[in-house]
């Protein structure tokens, strides 16, 4: 047996594989796994007397074997079932049976009803109609219930020591949400055996769609130590309808649990009950059904189930019966996803099943409404969301300046609205302090995951007086024919300002008409009222990518917010400002972490505020929250002769900075096997999905088998850091896995698999679109080769067009593998590693990853004459077929990505100096789609580049007048734009004494003179015999000479040095020459002569479009 870990052998009972693979042998189960005969008696197992199955021959759990000492050795044991030495997160954790019987016995306790797993399979608990179903309409409903999910996309023959095509999750819905639905869901895993105190339990932001069902939620993957255990939403809407009261669901994922408590490493070693292990009660369903979906599947006899099943929830729908009809949506579902699994569905009928059940959904939820309706909601209706009364602040017992404190609690925000939400913060508070006229010292915004934070230093106690002339009626409608008395219009101004009529007085506006007018004065309110009043608005303002409702009903009892809110603190001094948003109201309690001995915490003053939360352990400031991360981890890095790469402290510190309120670094490791797979792998599984600091060596090249953490609060170091390795082992088991099934065929063998995915209806699949670019690429190159036939002949050699070709016919065959539908951000970097595996050439591979380039900014550009072809060919194909399509990107919208598919092929252009027709390129693309590209599409196409280069070249630095200038005569070549743009700022920064300015002063005043008049047309050339003066003739002979020298592919510099011997004569010939004569032959001759001269410029740049000019 291999020890190497690429090298492992397949998991599974030797006769199933035998099977598997073809062989005909007469299956002779091992004596391992010969089936078990489990007593018919119940044995004593000790001094509970605790009733159990036992097997006849062994009433003792399986012995365990030693645990191999390297991942790569447990990667390569075969189990058959027995289980792992490997100690799990708990002590004495409880079998998969006992897990159930805990988490049922919980949710019982806090009130919910025990349901039942569903009669017909399910994709997921969120599909048992005790979930899909009761989340509908104003009923209560909390239940909780184990769920058989099948999922056959992921049948794996039972080979995948962590995906299962049939797994079990526990679900729970709460509806309405309780308020302290998180705090229960803690008390599940304590329930478990999982001590909190001890454990890195963390709310990851993942957001819940199925646009097919059209339901969504917002919510969290919880993470322990670093796996994901559960899927925490608050559900907004199903079936397409709105939810009148959003409820919790809270989905387990038991087999993922119960292998990281039992310290497991593959679900057949899972202690299912006392004596038996998952594998022996699961495994041959397992393989069976794997069978069954992937190979078995008769498709014909599924199509026509699919159609049998969408008539009948038809027919049931007819009768009005919402219940059945469900059932059959469900068979629906599962029968699409065998197909599916089967890959038997296409483009078209995909979306033709999806049209299918997302019409189903509607309706079956539409009548189960009405029905509940019809029944008068048996379960009765949840009350309207209690909203405290409005309070009044008491008068503060001191008139100096106090801080002020507000903090907005709540569950865990995503990363990015933490950063936006005190982005936001930090410009409205300043502005509604001045707005208020109230005074101030420093402001404090910051915020954590769970809590916005706002600190004021030195608030006054009221606002500044403000003394304001206002004015009132016009004077001859402020008082009755005698001129003194007031009439109504007078009065009420009066009283609406707080002035006595006597105090009024007469004044003309600047027209003249005269008005009363009256000086108020505004003494200012106490700023704990002022505040309390502003302070909804102020929180109310805040807006997020994505936000709910969290209560039921609407208007003000439910706002929208991008997470639950939980509780508000708002002090000034030791005044509490008692304000109201939603269902909350202001007080002087704030929470610390949920593990702490007292997770609230009454702060006495906004003075405390702060001080009680860094006693508490967290890290308000979130820069400081960063640099403590940044230094810590480096710091452990170098403990182990490492380094963290640079490029770390970017997006993903500021992810974890703002995942944390108390930040605990913790070090781990894995099995040097591991390094054996793509590095860019192993980054990806610990960067994108796990949020850890991979450690490099000190060169920064190569991978040490080190990664860096960071948890949350208090924990036990080592019990993290062995969940957080377990996590990783599993991950990168995954991905061992995923790897050795692409290695087992060529790239070129994924390729049609990409006939299945849909780039855009009328443009067809990946394929089609994969198909045109290769084509396309020989024509981009000619195009390449003819823009600058002296430096790019080469560009349309075989020896750069034959690279370029083959890359193209690869370039998105990786999307099909296992590894890249794993892990999509890994297309391209797969697609060159499976390429230089199979044996082609190095420029080959590279250009095939190049291909992807640019994937988001700041990131590589092609480089390699092959790469850019492909990477251009590739954008141009999507930009030109996606405008033919209807689908150019909007002010709002730009489902396609088209902005940043224009900006990155233009970048790689205008960096490597590829000089190229965006007209001619255009034309060609617009020649290989499957649609008619008309002419005005492909101007449209051509006028969206030339937005974005403007753009493009601006970010560069240059003013938006030089980018015009050289655009408006260079536009359609990229690379020439760029050059001239950086030669013309240069010559623009010179200033007035610069040449540029003084040639534009000269050739502005032809400019002007040929603009609007009736100027000869090009074809009447300039005739020197009409010539009467020798100005003329100077003028016309500096020309030639210019013209002589100048050719669209100029520099600036060269035509400025052209240019500059014309200033003399053009001053000269407009000092003695009057070019609007009375003779029509000369004064033509004479305009042909300036039109001339001022199209000068033209195929270099336009100076019109520069200042002064």
């Amino acid at each position: 047996m291999h020890s190497s870990l690429l090298g492992a052998p397949v998991r599974g009972f030797t006769p199933f594989k035998q099977h598997k693979q073809g062989v005909q042998a007469r299956v002779v189960l091992p004596r391992a796994a010969q089936p078990l005969r489990l007593a018919g008696v119940v044995a004593n197992a000790g001094a509970s007397g605790s009733r159990c199955l036992v097997r006849a021959n062994a009433a003792a759990p399986a012995a365990t074997t030693a645990a191999p000492s390297t991942a790569a050795a447990t990667a390569t044991a075969q189990t058959n079932g027995a289980a792992s030495a490997r100690s799990g997160l708990v002590k004495d954790a409880p079998t998969f049976q006992e897990a159930i019987a805990k988490l049922q016995e919980y949710w019982a306790s806090v009130g919910c009803a025990i349901w039942l797993p569903h009669n017909t399979e399910v994709g997921a608990g969120t599909m048992n109609p005790a979930t899909f179903l009761r989340v509908l309409g104003p009923e209560p409903w909390n239940v909780a219930y184990p769920e058989p999910s099948i999922r056959p996309d992921d049948s794996r023959y039972g080979d995948n020591p962590n995906r299962l095509q049939r797994h079990t999750q526990f679900q729970v819905i709460l509806k309405p949400d309780p308020g302290n639905a998180q705090e229960l869901y803690l008390g599940s895993l304590e329930a478990l055996g999982i001590d909190t105190k001890s454990h890195d339990v963390r709310f990851v932001e993942d957001n819940w769609e199925s646009p097919v069902l059209g339901a969504w939620g917002l919510g969290w993957e919880v993470w322990l130590d670093g796996m994901e255990v559960t899927q925490f939403t608050y559900f907004q809407q199903a079936g397409g309808r709105v939810l009148d009261a959003p409820a919790v669901e809270i989905t387990y994922g038991l087999e993922r649990i119960m292998m990281s408590l039992q310290g497991v490493t593959n679900f057949k070693d899972i202690r299912y009950a006392p004596g038996v292990t998952y594998g022996e009660m699961f495994y041959q369903n397992e393989y069976e059904m794997s069978a069954y979906n992937l190979d078995e599947a008769d498709v014909a006899g599924q199509r026509q189930r699919f159609d049998l099943y969408d008539k009948e929830a038809r027919r049931l729908l007819a009768k009005r019966l919402p219940i059945p009809a469900y059932d059959h949506l469900l068979k629906l579902s599962h029968t699409f996803n065998i197909m599916d699994a089967r890959g038997a569905v296409g483009v078209t009928e995909r979306a033709e099943c999806f049209a299918v059940l997302r019409g189903l959904a509607r309706e079956i939820t539409g009548l189960w409404v009405s029905r509940r309706e019809e029944l008068e909601h048996p379960l009765g209706l949840i009350p309207p969301p209690a909203v405290p009364a409005p309070q009044r602040p008491t008068a503060p017992a001191s008139a100096e300046p106090r801080t002020f404190v507000l903090e907005v609690g709540g569950e865990e925000l995503p990363p990015d609205d933490v950063v936006s939400a005190v982005a936001q913060l930090r410009e409205r508070v300043p502005a509604l302090l001045a707005k208020l006229r109230l005074s101030h010292g420093a402001v404090q915004v910051e915020g954590t995951p769970r809590r916005l934070a706002v600190v004021v230093e030195g608030l006054a106690a009221a606002q500044t007086s403000e003394e304001a002339k206002v004015r009132g009626p016009p004077a001859k409608q402020a008082f009755a024919a005698d001129g003194v008395t007031p009439t109504k219009a007078l009065e009420g101004f009066c009283r609406k300002n707080g002035v006595e009529p006597a105090a009024v007085f007469k004044e003309a506006d600047p027209k003249g008409v005269e008005y009363v007018w009256a000086v108020v004065k505004d003494a200012g309110r106490p700023t704990v009222e002022v505040l309390t009043d502003e302070l909804p608005g102020l929180v109310g303002s805040l807006a997020f990518k994505k936000s709910m409702r969290w209560s039921p009903g609407t208007g003000a009892a439910s706002p929208a917010f991008s997470r639950p809110l939980r509780w508000l603190l708002a002090l000034h001094g030791d005044t509490v400002l008692p304000f109201v948003y939603g269902t909350l109201q202001a007080g002087a309690t704030t929470r610390v972490l949920r593990n702490a001995a007292s997770p609230t915490l009454a702060v006495p003053s906004a003075e405390a505020y702060l001080p009680a939360l860094a006693a508490a352990g967290i890290a308000l400031p979130g820069a400081g929250r960063a640099g403590a991360i940044w230094r810590d981890v480096v710091a452990a890095a170098a403990r182990v002769g490492g380094t963290v790469p640079e490029s770390t402290k970017g997006d993903l510190l500021e992810e974890v900075t703002n995942l944390v309120e108390a930040p605990s670094v913790v070090m781990g490791s894995f099995s040097p096997d591991f390094l054996q797979l793509p590095s860019e792998v192993l980054v990806m599984v610990m960067r994108k999905h796990q949020r850890y600091f991979p450690v490099f060596a000190p060169d920064g090249k190569s991978l040490l088998p080190h990664f860096i953490t960071v948890a949350n609060g208090p924990i036990d170091p080592a019990v993290v850091a062995a969940g957080n390795e377990a996590v990783l082992r599993a991950r990168f088991e995954d991905a061992a896995f995923f790897y050795r099934e692409d290695l087992k065929q060529p790239l070129q063998d994924f390729r049609p698999k990409l006939s299945g995915t849909t780039f855009q209806k009328e443009l067809g699949s990946l394929l089609a679109k994969s198909d045109r670019v290769e084509a396309l690429v020989p024509a981009l190159a000619a195009a390449v080769a003819a823009a600058a036939p002296a430096s790019q002949a080469a560009w349309a050699s075989p020896a750069v067009l034959d690279v370029a070709v083959a890359a193209a016919h690869l370039a998105k065959a990786d999307l099909a593998t296992s590894t890249v539908t794993e892990m999509t951000a890994l297309a391209g970097t797969m697609g060159r590693h499976y390429a230089a595996k199979q044996g082609l050439p190095a420029a080959v591979s590279e250009a095939v990853f190049e291909a992807c380039l640019p994937r988001q900014a700041g990131d590589l550009l092609p480089a390699s004459p092959a790469g850019v072809l492909v990477a251009v060919s590739d954008r141009l194909d999507s930009l030109v077929g996606l405008f033919a399509a209807g689908c150019a990107p909007s002010a709002a919208t730009d489902p396609f990505a088209l902005r940043r598919a224009a900006y990155g092929m233009l970048q790689t252009l205008v960096t490597n100096k590829v000089s190229v027709s965006l007209k001619a390129a255009v034309a060609a693309a617009a020649a290989l789609q499957p649609i008619p590209v008309s002419a005005q599409v492909q101007s449209d196409v051509l006028a969206y580049l030339g937005g974005r280069l403007e753009q493009l070249l601006g970010d560069g630095g240059a003013p938006t007048e030089v980018v015009r200038a050289a655009l408006g005569e260079r536009g359609d070549d990229p690379a020439l734009a760029a050059a001239t743009v950086e030669q013309l700022k240069a010559e623009w920064e010179a200033g007035e004494g610069g040449r540029l300015r003084k040639v534009m002063a000269a050739f502005s005043r032809p400019t002007r003179i040929v603009r609007g008049k009736e100027v000869p047309p090009a074809s009447v050339v300039v005739a020197p015999g009409l010539f009467e003066g020798e100005e003329e003739k100077a003028l016309w002979a500096a020309y030639s000479e210019a013209r002589g020298k100048v050719n669209s592919a100029s520099t600036v510099s060269e035509w400025l040095a052209a240019a500059e011997p014309l200033l003399p004569a053009i001053d000269k010939f407009f000092e003695k020459v009057f070019v609007m004569c009375e003779d029509q032959a000369v004064r033509a001759n004479r305009l042909a002569l300036l039109r001339d001269l001022a199209a000068l410029p033209r195929g270099v740049m336009d100076l019109s479009q520069l200042p002064g000019f």
